[in-house]
């Protein structure tokens, strides 16, 4: 096998596993020590890899989250079945959060115009819910976060503790074995105050937020009691989600009748 051939299967791998030795890719490929630590310096010397003692991992990727205006043009179809399979879940007469992300609004928009109560520190979710008479709305006063159209800050985390709620929708970057994640601190301060005040965690994800750790952890998993996503994770991320008892619902099968 020649080195090019090589290299592309020592990152297949990595993709795969986290992370190789030099042991390892002297059995996989039937090369010297020398030789794999040739790869391994070809690989770094293309920021393809981070070498370690021992062995290689993959580089941090660092997820861009995008302003909440362009994630609004780009929602998709995936997010908008979550959204309805989400507001099935919310009942006449509830008490419900819901936060500022663009898959929870997917939510607010398919909620049915039934006589419950919603509170949420999304200027958008306000907006959003204002067209449905029945629906009563406590909008959180707060810092407003321009870019991302959330009000955050110590008078929102204050307002919050004074509610006790059956259900929260959460959003999130990231959801894996570090718990749930998100790009901005006080974003994810305000996540974790709206968690604790509510009976019962809803985690709304597309597939590509599962298995992801982001920048700053807001809640663990043992706090979710249900995560709704689009596709049926992997084997190894079921078996994490039963682990902490977190209850899998996958709206794939209502994508039928989504527009």
């Amino acid at each position: 096998m020649y080195q090019e051939e090589r290299l592309v299967s020592i990152l297949e791998f990595l993709k795969k596993n986290n992370r190789i030795s030099v042991e390892q890719i002297c059995s996989l490929f039937h090369v010297s020590r020398d030789t794999a630590r040739r790869d391994i310096v070809r690989l770094e010397e293309e920021k393809a890899i981070i070498r370690t003692r021992g062995g290689a991992i993959l580089p941090s990727v660092s997820h861009e989250v995008k302003n909440y205006s362009s994630r609004l043009q780009m929602v998709s179809e995936e997010k908008k079945i979550i959204g309805k399979k989400a507001s099935s879940l919310i009942y006449r007469n509830d008490r419900v959060i819901l936060d500022a992300s663009t898959t929870v609004q997917a939510c607010a928009e398919q909620i049915a115009n039934i006589s419950c109560t919603v509170i949420t520190n999304s200027i958008n979710q306000a907006e959003v819910l204002s067209s449905k008479p029945e629906v009563n709305i406590q909008l959180l006063g707060g810092t407003l976060q321009k870019e991302h159209r959330f009000l955050y800050g110590a008078s929102v985390v204050e307002k919050l503790s004074e509610y006790h709620v059956d259900k929260v929708f959460i959003g999130v970057v990231g959801i894996s074995d570090r718990g749930l994640t998100i790009a901005h601190e006080e974003d994810g301060v305000v996540k974790r105050k709206m968690i604790e005040q509510a009976k019962q965690v809803i985690v709304l994800a597309d597939h590509t937020k599962l298995g992801i750790t982001d920048f700053y952890g807001f809640a663990d998993l043992q706090q979710v009691d249900i995560l709704i996503t689009d596709k049926t994770p992997t084997k190894p991320f079921q078996y994490l989600l039963d682990k902490y008892n977190v209850e899998l619902l996958t709206a794939d099968q209502d994508r039928e009748g989504v527009s």
